[in-house]
């Protein structure tokens, strides 16, 4: 790998910079500079985590904030559209605001035109291509800010974007842009569904950076619930919404025989806290339960390695938001942890029932409790689903193909059209 900086300078387009509940993009962009790949990170939000994970500060790229919200910086937007109005492509991109603006007459879509007109000016002539991380909001600016300056674009898709944007959004994106990564076979069919090009998609899985991962404990003791002073550790990192299940998994932890001890263990943010916490108090279950709020990456894998198993209650939201193939699952995996999941969204693409873990129906309690009292009570058990899963984290997930084929179409290595960006089965 080389660290010079040559080739095409590229912006990033992000929803926000940092963010600890996106380390797979933080991790994807010091990979990409590794390669060589010269990068700008262009912001939509100012950050709101205190924290930092490690992977954030080995980025180097220089950081601009677009205005939040166009109200709070008017003179920024009114000079960058006196200023637009002069680019070669201003008349293309009014014309495409325009006409979604007719479809979705939103103050988010207003707000997006005006984080466009700020990007598209103040970009260094040195840019030669944007690349948007989620479908959705940041492929929005992206595409009115490179229609402006007459650049090529191109979009990674992840899971929200793909599954609560607009069919019609996401067509005329995948109709303009260069190519389209996403990281899940479902999430690929999806979108080739709707392309006008399906030779653009490519399935690229996040992957995991083993090099920038501690290793995994040596053992693990075998706790078997049947102690009360040795409880069973069974750990959940993700946000606290509704996709996630949270409110499955407690109504399933309070299912549990009153003869195996556990203790839960959550980390991560989000909007449900207080109704979490609440509902485990209801349950009777809020002394068995130790929430974390959000951690640094540090705090996570100290977490991974104290644990004696890992559940994600993963289903499909009432919004149609769902999850990808969450990386946390690979990274417990990486740890030694034994997995219990649902069959919700791609998360059957890595955990199989029985071989690399427990999947159980997505927003079903009882069968989640039935899992992890399965789980609980056999140490033999989770050694070896974890032995597997571990396994297969190492032969089939490692992030490097995947963030080499995206530096080399980055940096026009691989050329454009169907041979650097065909959809990958």
């Amino acid at each position: 790998m080389s660290n010079e900086k040559n080739g095409p300078r590229v912006a990033v387009v992000l929803k926000g910079w940092p963010r600890l509940s996106e380390t797979f993009i933080a991790q994807e962009i010091a990979g990409l500079e590794a390669r060589g790949v010269a990068l700008e990170l262009w912001s939509m939000r100012h950050p709101t985590d205190k924290a930092r994970h490690p992977v954030h500060d080995r980025v180097a790229a220089k950081v601009v904030y677009l205005p939040e919200y166009l109200e709070d910086d008017r003179r920024r937007v009114l000079s960058a559209w006196l200023k637009a109005r002069h680019l070669p492509g201003y008349a293309a991109a009014r014309a495409k605001f325009l006409a979604d603006y007719r479809r979705d007459r939103s103050a988010n879509r207003v707000r997006r035109w005006g984080q466009a007109l700020v990007l598209a000016v103040e970009l260094p002539d040195t840019i030669e291509r944007l690349y948007a991380h989620f479908l959705h909001t940041p492929a929005s600016v992206t595409r009115y800010a490179a229609t402006m300056r007459s650049l090529p674009w191109s979009v990674s898709a992840h899971a929200k974007d793909i599954w609560t944007s607009e069919p019609w959004d996401i067509s005329e994106k995948l109709a303009d842009c260069a190519w389209l990564v996403t990281c899940t076979k479902v999430g690929l069919q999806r979108l080739k569904e709707l392309a006008p090009d399906p030779g653009k998609l490519r399935l690229v899985y996040h992957g995991l950076d083993f090099a920038h991962l501690p290793p995994p404990p040596a053992s693990r003791p075998p706790r078997d619930g049947s102690d009360p002073a040795d409880p069973v550790v069974i750990l959940s990192v993700g946000r606290k919404v509704e996709k996630k299940g949270y409110d499955d998994l407690l109504n399933a932890l309070a299912s549990l025989p009153a003869n195996l001890h556990w203790r839960f263990e959550h980390v991560g943010g989000g909007d449900l806290s207080d109704a979490l916490k609440a509902q485990a108090t209801a349950l009777g279950i809020a002394d068995r339960c130790v929430w974390r709020g959000a951690q640094p990456q540090k705090a996570v894998f100290a977490a991974l390695a104290s644990a004696d198993l890992f559940v994600l209650a993963s289903k499909r939201a009432a919004d149609g938001d769902q999850d990808g193939l969450p990386n946390v699952l690979m990274e417990a995996a990486h740890q030694g942890l034994p997995l219990v999941s649902t069959q919700a969204a791609a998360i059957g693409e890595f955990v199989e029932d029985g071989v690399t873990g427990l999947l159980v129906p997505p927003a079903a309690p009882h069968e989640l409790g039935l899992a992890l009292a399965r789980m609980i009570a056999d140490p033999a058990l989770r050694q070896r689903l974890a032995q597997r899963a571990g396994e297969v984290v190492h032969t089939r997930f490692s992030y490097e193909a995947g963030v080499e084929w995206i530096a080399s179409a980055l940096q026009g290595r691989t050329g454009e059209g169907t041979d650097t960006a065909r959809a990958a089965e």
